[in-house]
């Protein structure tokens, strides 16, 4: 059984808002909504807005993550941020190995190499897994093995409460498409903790959190959280919503 621990919605902006304004508008408006709400709530804005809303943030009430990270830490590679830039600007988490980075070419050797650096730099890291389709055979399951496996090689069992496992099913993510079942994420839930034991211990795996994402919105937030029981949520074009992902937190809190 997971250990019990305080809920997390995190919100990914993605490549979104197009100004500055609009992401201390945003940000704002999240911060003054969930004062009096007891949920670890965890914004991933563009890199260039980080150190911007530093300044805006409130210390154990909500917190600053970054939606990719370098697996390098310095030298000649170009475009690159790595762990350690980030956390001097305000990052103390970390989304890797999200569907969208995944879909343009990065492996699970990559995204593991990437956790290892995360986690050695003391940033709290959202790994993300999905299958693109499901079969009637069942081989996704196989597929998502294979994903928590790869995407957590050598990473040592002594920073397992600093892991998050982001369950976010490729055909469940966009505007128009629908959330997982409550039942089918619950079982996926088991299906994980199963493999994170495997891979760690049982104490080990229980500190790890799982959270979905997926087309979360105010409306299933609530059956996710309760029948799929999982430790949180990811949630994506919601959160640049402020009334909209306030409510999401609040639902979570319940």
């Amino acid at each position: 059984m997971a250990k019990k621990q305080r809920m997390i919605v995190v919100g990914n902006w993605k490549l979104n808002p197009p100004t500055l304004k609009e992401a201390e508008s945003i940000f704002t408006g999240i911060k003054n909504g969930i004062k009096d709400i007891d949920v670890k709530v965890v914004i991933c804005p563009p890199f260039v807005y980080l150190n911007e809303l530093r300044g805006l943030f409130t210390k154990e009430k909500i917190f600053l993550g970054s939606q990719d990270i370098s697996s390098e830490s310095k030298g000649a590679f170009t475009g690159e941020i790595s762990a350690e830039m980030l956390k001097n600007v305000g990052a103390t988490y970390t989304i890797i190995g999200h569907s969208e980075r995944r879909a343009k070419g990065e492996t699970d050797a990559d995204v593991a190499k990437k956790v290892a650096v995360a986690l050695k730099a003391g940033l709290t890291t959202i790994v993300c897994i999905g299958e693109k389709e499901r079969d009637e055979r069942g081989s996704y399951l196989g597929f998502l093995k294979e994903q928590i496996v790869g995407s957590l090689k050598g990473v040592p069992r002594k920073f397992a409460s600093n892991i998050i496992i982001a369950y976010e099913p490729v055909w469940a993510i966009g505007k128009g498409k629908e959330a997982v079942t409550a039942h089918d994420l619950h079982q996926m839930t088991i299906f994980i903790r199963k493999h994170l034991i495997d891979i760690y211990n049982t104490a080990a795996a229980s500190e790890i959190s799982i959270i979905y994402g997926g087309s979360v919105d105010e409306e299933n937030a609530e059956l996710l959280i309760a029948d799929g029981e999982v430790d949180g949520l990811l949630v994506g074009r919601e959160s640049l919503n402020p009334e909209n992902f306030v409510k999401i937190v609040k639902v979570v809190e319940k």
